[in-house]
């Protein structure tokens, strides 16, 4: 695993959402895979084993071991069903806003074209006019006749320049009805193409829409299953080790981080050396992510004496991850793949924390806790780096 730092952490300028602009065909959305909830061997370590090791140091640190080795698999289990979930609601996100585009599209070529008919269609109208005149003038008798037994030649040559400049008109309202009529032509064209894409990115993002369903739904059977085990072999750990699961589980997150921390601190320095990305985040909403900022603002807050700060850490708390992702558990930074509420790198550093990591805010806190004292300390050592920085 590797360490979540915003390494390469965005520019903040004001973290507004940012549309994922992918374009999406069927047959791109054919090659997903098909997300099946994936089988688990029945190795875990049973009750039976925890107590025939209690009593004697080294069955118990033999015991600690196992529990430990199976915890891991499981996080890796729960990392990759949620990662593959993660990564179908932004395929599924990216055609739908493709689709979106193309309908707005088409529409705007459909509004083109019939104001292009309609502005041919008053081309030919004048030019119709003026031929009709020029027509009902001649009928009465041929012009040159005319000049030549007027009683008035010089009356006479003054029409002849009126009907030279309507000549004039005529022409060259003929050249823009013809060409005003070849403009309505191609964006007809247009919007029919536009329609044609229109219809195809809706049954791409149809599809992109049942794969991130059925992903959710393998990652939500993945969760159901893997939670049970974890939340056994926990208290299996306190029994073992005489404390409680939730001192072990805040435990093993700690040290988690803190190895993520270690295998990637090089390629952090080198990433922070080397100046940040564009920081904006998108939200995937829906596939089954509680998205609730004041829910997890007040799960965090009830959680900082665990980590031995008081409440006035809380306000640095709050400007880090409002600015880094609006406290929402679905934010996801299209660029660098940062998740979650503290936006992990990579996002399933998260699964240290729980199988739910990729839908619960509460999973995401409780992992962002953790690196945050790891690395800088305190809620407020983050965010002065944060400020100083534009990461954390």
């Amino acid at each position: 695993m590797s360490v979540t730092t915003r390494t390469v952490a965005p520019p903040r300028r004001g973290r507004a959402a940012r549309p994922l602009t992918a374009l999406l065909t069927a047959a791109a959305l054919a090659a997903l895979p098909v997300f099946a909830p994936p089988a688990y061997a029945d190795d875990y370590p049973s009750w039976q084993d925890v107590q025939n090791a209690q009593g004697n140091e080294q069955a118990t640190q033999d015991q600690i071991a196992k529990v430990d080795d199976a915890l891991a698999a499981t996080q890796q289990k729960a990392a990759d069903a949620s990662t593959a979930a993660m990564k179908a609601a932004e395929t599924a996100k990216a055609a739908r806003e493709a689709a979106d585009a193309a309908a707005t599209r088409a529409d705007e070529l459909t509004a083109q074209a019939t104001a292009a008919e309609r502005t041919a269609q008053e081309a030919h109208e004048q030019v119709g006019t003026i031929i009709a005149g020029r027509a009902r003038t001649e009928a009465s008798s041929p012009l040159p006749a005319r000049l030549f037994t007027a009683a008035d030649p010089d009356q006479l040559l003054t029409r002849l320049g009126v009907m030279q400049r309507l000549d004039a008109t005529w022409a060259t309202l003929s050249e823009r009805a013809l060409a005003e009529q070849a403009v309505a032509g191609s964006l007809q064209d247009q919007a029919q193409a536009a329609r044609v894409a229109r219809d195809q990115l809706a049954t791409s993002a149809e599809q992109a829409a049942q794969q991130a369903q059925a992903a959710a739904d393998a990652e939500a059977a993945a969760v159901r299953d893997l939670q049970g085990h974890i939340t056994t072999l926990y208290a299996q750990l306190a029994a073992l080790k005489n404390t409680t699961a939730d001192v072990e589980r805040r435990y093993r997150i700690g040290q988690q981080v803190a190895e993520q921390a270690r295998e990637q601190a090089e390629a952090a320095a080198a990433a922070a050396s080397g100046g940040g990305g564009d920081g904006g985040w998108t939200d995937l909403g829906g596939d089954g992510v509680d998205v609730d900022p004041a829910g997890a603002q007040a799960y965090a807050a009830g959680q900082l004496g665990n980590y031995g700060w008081g409440q006035d850490q809380f306000p640095c708390l709050y400007r880090l991850w409002m600015q880094e992702s609006s406290w929402r558990a679905d934010a996801l930074n299209p660029d660098s793949g940062a998740y979650g509420i503290p936006q992990a790198l990579p996002a399933d550093k998260l699964a240290a924390a729980g199988a739910d990591w990729r839908t619960n805010g509460n999973t995401q806190v409780d992992w962002g806790l953790s690196y945050i004292l790891d690395r800088y300390g305190s809620p407020c050592g983050a965010w002065s780096h944060e400020v100083a920085h534009n990461w954390y």
